[in-house]
């Protein structure tokens, strides 16, 4: 039987990518996005659908429309601001035959809201940048300052300043917001995939070359001090399922990899989603999207099928998708 899997977010590199990853191993995808210049909408061989952004009051309303109209087996969000909905729509997606496969409700609190996530890394001792929130800048370190928002993804309204004022100024434009210590090192993603009985596989790759938040050059790399910091955030925030965890690991580069010394690896964020640049994992020779499907579907995780190689390198480029006449329907 050929499923039928609806993937959310398709204007954005997680959701494009899983929804052709989905498309190419013989799956039906429903493509849904708020957004109707979404490209995803417009990726060959995919049902496009708009649907409503997670923070209208008609989000949850829209979408269980949409599952009646559209029928999908099961649904894939890479939103992290609907991930909330979705555990409210558990029961009446379960009854109209939709599978889903959802972090508990604390990992995703602990990931949609970066203060939390300082906390609880701070709770499990694992080591993570200062974060502070607004009324507490003069507690800031001296030298560069992060002030990004308290919430949301891909990177949008970080700034990098250099001072307590200049952070000041900034959290007022961004409202809610948070100020962290720059971290310098090298930058990794971890693809992470955890089964329902919370073994995790883990993924590592550097992050050679970043544009707005998108690692567009990412490159697979083995380092026993960055895994096990990955596992203990796993561990400490319950996620499930496809998700990611990013870090840098600082010290000299002739530091041997599986060295664990105090602040070597800091752990900067996690997503209860599954990361914009994952087909690197793929090309590494993880069967990262096969096996998520196994475990969407209630199968068992076949870990074994998500070792991968070193030094695997992939460049993402954008290239035209379409041309069309007229405006959009």
């Amino acid at each position: 039987m050929t499923r039928r899997i609806l993937v959310t977010g398709v204007g954005g590199a997680p959701g494009f990518d899983l929804a052709a990853s989905c498309r190419d191993l013989g799956n039906t995808v429903i493509a849904v996005d708020c957004d109707p210049h979404a490209p995803g909408l417009r990726m060959p061989g995919v049902e496009p659908h708009l649907t409503l952004p997670a923070a209208d009051a008609g989000y949850r309303t829209a979408l269980l429309r949409l599952v009646q109209e559209c029928r999908p087996h099961a649904i894939l969000s890479t939103v992290e601001q609907e991930l909330g909905h979705l555990l409210a729509l558990r029961r009446p997606l379960a009854d109209s035959g939709v599978t889903t496969w959802l972090p508990p409700a604390a990992a995703v609190e602990a990931c949609t809201d970066k203060a939390h996530f300082a906390h609880v890394l701070a709770v499990h001792g694992i080591p993570g940048p200062v974060t502070l929130l607004p009324d507490d800048v003069d507690q800031a370190p001296d030298g560069l300052l992060v002030v990004k928002p308290r919430s949301g993804q891909g990177s949008r309204h970080v700034h990098l300043c250099r001072s307590r004022e200049q952070a000041r100024v900034l959290c007022s434009l961004i409202g809610e917001a948070i100020v962290q210590e720059h971290v310098t090192g090298t930058e990794f993603t971890a693809d992470c995939l955890v089964d329902r009985g919370g073994r995790a596989s883990v993924i590592l790759r550097h992050r050679l070359l970043v544009k707005g938040g998108l690692a567009v050059v990412s490159r697979t790399f083995t380092d026993a001090g960055a895994e096990a910091c990955v596992r203990a955030v796993l561990t400490a925030t319950g996620l499930r399922g496809a998700c990611c965890v990013q870090g840098f690991i600082r010290g000299p580069h002739d530091e041997p990899s599986g060295s664990s010394g105090p602040g070597r690896v800091v752990i900067t964020e996690a997503n209860a989603r599954i990361a914009g640049a994952f087909t690197t994992s793929v090309a590494a020779g993880a069967d990262y999207i096969g096996e998520y499907l196994r475990g969407l579907f209630h199968h068992d995780v076949n870990h074994n099928r998500l070792t991968y190689r070193r030094d695997v390198t992939l460049t993402k480029y954008q290239a035209t998708l379409t041309s069309t006449q007229g405006a959009p329907s």
